[in-house]
């Protein structure tokens, strides 16, 4: 998956555009799925997106509320999941610590994006990270409202089995993600700032079903990130 980064409002400028991201698409259509972005405090936020679903087919819309400053449950945002909605499009959400330079983290403490789930029953939304430092609260929705998912984009130490280990068995229970939470996981790496094989593969020994070890295969995905079709596709 492909995100851009719209900072238009803060920086006057995007990092990454929907246009280059369309041209990165094409190269491997087979390989890429690509999303939009929008600043929301752009006046044109709307229109923008617009021509993103509309003329360059991207698949979704990446928002980042700490580094573009917004509460993902204000008004301003209702156009443009509203929008979402019309094209039947996905949001993924950056949600939990941001370590970036000029973004609070509290714009996108999972508990912030209720109110979002509950307006919008049919809007899919992703919170990516699981919202870590917060992974109880992110639990939480995903156990309340069935159009939240979550993805494993949360390594921020050294380690990738023990940084698993401690949020999977420890802040939370394995067995939740057996039983409860799994068909609303998503496999993420945050590539190519980490391994992606390696916290698969350490995914993959935590012991759960709910983490296949494919990776020891040379698979690109485990059982959880083939459930996240039902979030970024539709049939």
């Amino acid at each position: 998956m492909l995100l851009p980064l719209d900072l238009t409002a803060a920086c006057g400028d995007t990092v990454v555009s929907n246009e280059e991201i369309k041209l990165l698409v094409d190269l491997a259509p087979e390989r890429f799925i690509g999303f939009a972005s929008v600043d929301p405090n752009r006046p044109d936020a709307v229109e923008v997106l617009e021509h993103a679903f509309r003329d360059l087919k991207l698949a979704g819309l990446k928002l980042h509320p700490s580094k573009q400053s917004f509460d993902p449950a204000g008004e301003r945002l209702a156009p443009i999941y509203e929008l979402c909605l019309a094209y039947d499009k996905p949001i993924l959400f950056h949600a939990g610590l941001s370590w970036e330079p000029d973004a609070l983290s509290e714009y996108s403490r999972p508990i912030l994006f209720e109110k979002v789930a509950y307006r919008y029953p049919e809007l899919r939304i992703c919170l990516a990270h699981f919202g870590w430092p917060w992974v109880m609260e992110t639990a939480a929705l995903l156990l309340k409202y069935p159009n939240v998912y979550a993805d494993t984009a949360l390594l921020y130490f050294d380690s990738a089995r023990e940084f698993y280990e401690r949020v999977f068995t420890k802040d939370l229970e394995l067995t939740w993600i057996d039983r409860s939470l799994r068909h609303q996981l998503l496999f993420g790496s945050n590539n190519p700032r980490f391994e992606q094989i390696r916290m698969l593969s350490s995914l993959g020994k935590l012991g759960s079903a709910g983490f296949d070890a494919g990776a020891d295969q040379g698979e690109e995905r485990a059982s959880i990130p083939r459930n996240g079709g039902d979030w970024h596709d539709r049939p």
